[in-house]
């Protein structure tokens, strides 16, 4: 047998060894048209499975980070919808700011990072899973762009869901508050605390975006009242911990699409993506988009004396405390137990 009749193409033998493979005859152009086609449609489903497996790692990416050992995640964007001003949500009665009783921005000291300790003449420390918070503030009345120089105020409660200035026993302190000026990528950072959840509300950070530090001491020109939503994997996590025993039971009773101020989208503009664990720490993150050209409805006191968006029927804020006293049934139980008295006070903000 001659070396021509081993003779192949494309690993095919050759009908005609002697031949060029183009006079090979029909039978074998057509298998070698059908072959061809073959690979050209594997390539072709290769090609799209590979665009598809991109788009499905970047559609999972932008919906938020996975949650892997040891991490948690929130379930929504932790964004604003593009395009969409985060929403003016109610101060509730514990702002600090001066329009209910406190006035935390008038001192020396507030415009700090670590808002773990208080300042000033207070000396006190909150306690808790250390966490820390990012957001990012975006200007909508100049094309999104970074919101550098603006000042916000960031405040919560303790891990027993206690607020300074305010509630029982602390408020000597000024603690869990302080301001931050945004950077040239817009960006504000906070050393805190996991905060608890307290009876009738998701567990959440407030915030206030001001035009300018300078402008701080006069709660009138905040340019956006909001708060941060956060997501029950990390609230699950943290309350299994000591010194949050209550925080598990109340979250167990409240939902976000329930919440009085979560609850008309189930938080999905406000819910902040947070990653970390118990053991290190947990590192909170918002987008927040703001419209400086439009007038905001949050934060203000309404005609009763209650912030806009209190519960009704006696629900927390009452008038502005005097001398720092609590308003009226609105301090949040302390380890979850209702107030004296036996009634447990209508779901704070």
């Amino acid at each position: 047998m001659t070396t021509e009749q081993h003779a192949t193409y494309e690993g095919r033998p050759l009908p005609r060894p002697a031949d060029e493979v183009v006079d090979q005859g029909l039978a074998f152009d057509l298998g070698t048209v059908v072959d061809r086609r073959q690979v050209l449609r594997w390539l072709g489903l290769g090609a799209a499975a590979v665009g598809l497996a991109a788009c499905g790692a970047d559609s999972g990416t932008s919906s938020g980070a996975s949650s892997t050992a040891g991490t948690s995640s929130g379930s929504g964007a932790g964004a604003t919808a593009a395009g969409s001003e985060i929403p003016d949500e109610t101060a509730g009665p514990y702002p600090g700011d001066g329009s209910n009783g406190p006035d935390v921005l008038e001192q020396s000291g507030i415009v700090r990072s670590d808002i773990r300790s208080s300042f000033g003449s207070a000396s006190g420390t909150a306690e808790g899973v250390p966490m820390t918070l990012e957001l990012t503030i975006s200007d909508l009345a100049n094309g999104g762009a970074p919101f550098e120089g603006v000042a916000v105020y960031v405040w919560h409660c303790n891990r027993k869901g206690g607020y300074s200035l305010y509630s029982e026993g602390i408020t000597d302190q000024n603690y869990l508050r302080g301001v931050q000026v945004a950077d040239a990528d817009g960006k504000v950072r906070f050393t805190s605390v996991f905060p608890a959840c307290y009876t009738g509300r998701w567990p959440h950070v407030h915030f206030e975006v001001y035009p300018d530090q300078a402008s701080i001491t006069d709660s009138t020109s905040a340019l956006a009242t909001s708060q941060v939503a956060l997501p029950q994997d990390a609230c699950d996590a943290v309350y299994a911990t000591t010194g949050y025993e209550a925080s598990g039971g109340n979250l167990a009773a409240v939902s976000l699409d329930g919440d009085n101020v979560f609850g008309d989208d189930g938080g999905a503009s406000q819910l902040a993506t947070v990653t970390g664990d118990v053991r290190g720490g947990y590192a909170v993150s918002l987008a927040v988009a703001v419209d400086a050209t439009t007038t905001p409805t949050g934060g203000q006191l309404s005609g009763d004396g209650a912030p806009s968006g209190a519960p009704p029927g006696g629900g927390p804020g009452g008038p502005p405390p005097s001398g720092g006293t609590p308003p009226a049934g609105g301090t949040p139980p302390a380890g979850g137990t209702p107030p004296a008295g036996g009634t447990p006070p209508a779901p704070p903000s």
